[in-house]
């Protein structure tokens, strides 16, 4: 991976775009690793993708399914003025 300083990358974002393009772009604050640059096709990669909170409802299966859901408690406080 390569490695850049901030302020390097903060006086040559275009430099620091195309190396990541390559490959995953360390950014350095202090010395220290603080961030790292990449493409957006290597992030949804890593992340395995962006889906909708639809598409991870979705059932895919054909039919219908059968689901119970607990019955709400609403328990009353009793209020003294």
């Amino acid at each position: 991976m390569a490695i850049i300083t901030a302020r390097a990358f903060n006086q040559d974002t275009s430099a620091a775009k195309r190396s990541a393009a390559a490959e995953p772009l360390i950014i350095t604050d202090r010395g220290e690793p603080s961030y790292v640059l990449l493409t957006y096709a290597e992030y949804e990669r890593l992340t395995g993708g962006t889906r909708s909170i639809v598409d991870l409802l979705r059932q895919d299966e054909r039919g219908d399914f059968d689901m119970e859901f607990p019955r709400a408690q609403i328990n009353a406080k009793r209020i003294e003025l």
